[in-house]
């Protein structure tokens, strides 16, 4: 039995280094590079191509590279017997704790229209937000949305949650459902951190935008695919947003040709937010591979009906 990795757009060496620092024994096969692909049984992947998995007879665990397995549930071409996990841990959700806190302080301290005054030369104070004022609500409360709504209440922001089951998060105020739009109205900023599936692609829309309480502002750390992009624009020119940071797009990386590129109230940051770690998921990659080996439950193991 043998573990290969796929990552067509990340040094997969790194990877293979870490899993082998942990356990010396474990057979590892790096794609494209595959010498026995029929003694391979898991994989670790990252923007694989489609039929990729067609090679490989004997396939019977599939991981995600990270926490998100959009890319796994949208290719139909991977056998619905193969078991997907992903990959949840402590410096995964703590990056997107960061990146959150980071992107809603600098909304309420201005701190994107000084950068642009800066870039003037222009002197000019502006009234900063207050925490009593503004209501923060993550879109999606799995491992690291309930875990960004947490670091949220710590720092003393009000805090609503969507999800859709309901959740119950100590400190925060949750939704689901269809109250969808009664969070929405109770809420300033957005954060989109919700799996990627049919029914969530292009949930960050016009009609949404307009339902949020003013000033609306929104974040999105999760998938491009969630937001419309000409919804966005539209939104921001008519006032019905106010700014928008953006970790993620529908066309990665994203073109130097697209109109978010130049716009003062947009925030671009190249899919940061939480990037992975080799050694921490080194770790439990070889949990799970050792689960697989004696029979034992998976660890995060994702309901390929549900997409998460």
């Amino acid at each position: 039995m043998s573990l290969l990795i796929v990552s067509p757009d990340r040094n997969a060496k790194p990877f293979a280094d870490a899993i082998r620092k942990i356990d010396a024994n474990i057979d590892i096969e790096v794609w494209p590079a595959v010498e026995k692909p029929e003694r391979v049984q898991f994989a670790v992947a990252w923007n694989h191509p489609k039929h990729l998995f067609d090679k490989f007879p004997n396939l019977r665990v599939i991981s995600s590279m990270g926490a998100g397995v959009d890319h796994l549930m949208s290719d139909d071409t991977i056998p619905s017997g193969i078991t997907f996990t992903r990959l949840v841990g402590p410096s995964l959700s703590g990056q997107m704790c960061d990146f959150v806190l980071t992107s809603v302080l600098n909304i309420i301290r201005n701190t994107e229209i000084y950068y642009q005054q800066q870039k003037r030369g222009e002197w000019k104070t502006h009234q900063p937000l207050q925490k009593r004022d503004i209501t923060v609500g993550v879109l999606g409360l799995g491992a690291l949305g309930g875990s960004v709504a947490g670091r949220l209440i710590e720092n003393g922001f009000s805090v609503n949650g969507w999800a859709a089951s309901k959740k119950e998060i100590d400190g925060v105020n949750t939704f689901s459902g269809e109250e969808l739009g009664d969070f929405l109205a109770a809420t300033n900023i957005v954060v989109c951190l919700l799996p990627l599936t049919e029914k969530t692609d292009g949930i960050l829309d016009l009609a949404l935008f307009k339902k949020l309480k003013q000033p609306a502002y929104v974040i999105n750390a999760a998938r491009g695919a969630h937001l419309v992009d000409e919804d966005l624009i539209y939104a921001l020119d008519m006032g019905i947003i106010s700014h928008a940071t953006l970790d993620v797009f529908n066309e990665e990386p994203l073109p130097g040709s697209h109109p978010f590129w130049g716009r003062e109230k947009i925030t671009i940051t190249p899919h940061i937010a939480s990037l992975t770690d080799p050694d921490e998921i080194a770790e439990l990659l070889v949990e799970n591979y050792k689960r697989l080996l004696s029979g034992m439950p998976l660890l995060y193991e994702v309901d390929r009906k549900k997409g998460y």
